[in-house]
């Protein structure tokens, strides 16, 4: 919801924020009810430079980090799902007549402070000069994508740091399509001028993901295509090679070899290459997933089990693949064999 579009202005805002959060705390299934500027993952973001407590030179280039900014009002933090680690939440005391606060994540802790213990009532300045005391830690989240490294983020109170376009956050057991329909009402009833969007946290995560899954199944695709190219390179070569042996093997089996001495005679080349193939692809297998892992959530460049279940899985399709044109062959006749040619 963009307040602006609705006509409200400056100190209209944060009055007409706190009604509607209100508002959907009266709905029956509601357990918690918060309101950002910006959501996490939603496509945008917002920066900011940090300082040290006491740096006086605040030029960009003296700033200890760049960090996420978001603007929350209380309640946020339940609503959203983020746990608390230590300190407290942001109440309604915390407006522009009291002393700047923030929350951070551990990463701001640790990349600001150096570690996440005894983080709680220190300092930090922005880029304006102001000095913001921490008064509570929360656990590390995805704000922009879904597979990026952790981020250093700091939440400031929406009254502190009012903002007109603002997003609710609500947390509720209720059916999303019986309660969306009672949100849009609670919202007429405050004010029919009220934009709204609502989408519940599936459908939000959708978008985000959306790149991951075109990413995921486009590899698919190509996997599948490269392995049947595989295959039916592997059941070519070996059935070339028996066909241009086939004389060698007809003698073979005429002077009482046995069956597993002539396919190994039959299919050694084809072996040699399947496990020199082997070997190459999980070598490029292992180099290819660092640029996978930055494209796919979850996706790390040395996972054991996927790297051995590939080797594995393509091992056994080209043993098959050279198993089936051996088996044709010691199928036929020796007389027959000693024929050919």
């Amino acid at each position: 919801t963009d307040l602006t579009m609705a006509g409200y202005r400056d100190d209209r805002v944060p009055a007409m924020q706190k009604r509607m959060i209100e508002a959907m705390q009266t709905i029956p299934g509601v357990t918690s009810v918060g309101m950002a500027d910006l959501t996490p993952l939603n496509g945008s973001m917002r920066w900011s430079i940090v300082f040290a407590s006491d740096a006086t030179d605040l030029r960009p280039s003296n700033a200890v980090d760049g960090v996420a900014k978001y603007s929350v009002s209380p309640g946020y933090f339940h609503a959203a799902g983020t746990g608390m680690l230590s300190g407290r939440a942001f109440t309604w005391h915390d407006d522009q007549n009291t002393p700047r606060v923030a929350v951070v994540n551990q990463e701001f802790a640790r990349k600001i402070f150096g570690s996440v213990t005894n983080v709680t009532g220190k300092y930090y300045k922005i880029q304006d000069g102001t000095r913001v005391q921490v008064v509570g830690i929360v656990e590390d989240g995805k704000y922009q994508t879904i597979s990026e490294k952790p981020q250093a983020a700091m939440f400031v109170s929406i009254l502190q740091s009012p903002s007109s376009g603002t997003t609710l956050v609500v947390r509720s057991n209720r059916d999303p399509q019986q309660l969306a329909a009672t949100m849009r009402s609670k919202l007429r009833d405050l004010d029919s001028g009220l934009p709204s969007l609502i989408q519940t946290w599936n459908q939000g995560l959708g978008v985000a993901l959306f790149a991951s899954r075109m990413a995921i199944i486009s590899l698919g695709l190509l996997g599948v295509i490269g392995a049947m190219l595989s295959i039916t390179g592997i059941f070519g070569m070996a059935a070339y090679s028996v066909s241009k042996r086939l004389k060698e093997l007809g003698i073979r089996m005429a002077l009482g070899a046995q069956r597993n001495e002539v396919v190994q005679a039959a299919l050694g080349r084809a072996f040699k290459l399947l496990a020199f193939g082997s070997a190459a692809g999980l070598l490029l297998g292992i180099l290819a997933s660092r640029v996978l892992a930055s494209i796919v959530y979850q996706a790390t460049p040395r996972d054991p089990l996927v790297l051995a279940g590939v080797v594995l899985a393509m091992a056994l399709l080209g043993l098959l693949a050279t198993w089936v044109p051996a088996q044709r062959a010691l199928s036929l006749d020796p007389l027959t064999l000693l024929r050919e040619e």
